[in-house]
């Protein structure tokens, strides 16, 4: 699925098209700085009918949401350097836990994911407007 981005409010239009297709608990965010991927985030949120406040986890690492469907993950894994810090954060409890895990800046832990299921967001802001692609 492929998108463009034209202001704000167009996200929730986004949201609502690819939170029906979200069907693994693994959602992988890729983009550049400020390119938006906390700001999908906090829509998607609000679609799956949390009410928390949801903010970039770049120095807590992760963040907990509470859903009707279940605990929803939200990880910055920007500062990691290697895998072990990955591991030491306890990823692979929360993957097994979670109704959606959704991990912005996910390259350090990528290789780590081969033969499971996940989806995959690239957002690239072209200073105009931002492209997004979701599969």
């Amino acid at each position: 699925m492929q998108f463009t981005i034209k202001d704000i409010d167009d996200w929730q239009e986004i949201v609502d098209k690819i939170a029906p297709e979200l069907k693994y608990n693994i959602l992988l965010l890729k983009g550049n700085l400020g390119a938006g991927k906390t700001t999908f985030t906090q829509f998607l949120m609000k679609k799956l009918g949390s009410g928390d406040e949801v903010n970039s986890p770049t120095y807590s690492i992760v963040n907990e949401y509470s859903t009707p469907n279940g605990k929803v993950y939200h990880f910055d894994l920007y500062r990691l350097k290697n895998i072990d810090e990955v591991y030491d954060i306890g990823i692979e409890e929360y993957l097994d836990n979670a109704f959606l895990c959704i991990i912005e800046w996910p390259e350090v832990y990528e290789d780590e994911l081969y033969g499971l299921k996940f989806h995959e967001m690239s957002i690239i802001n072209t200073g105009e407007d931002r492209e997004i692609s979701f599969d």
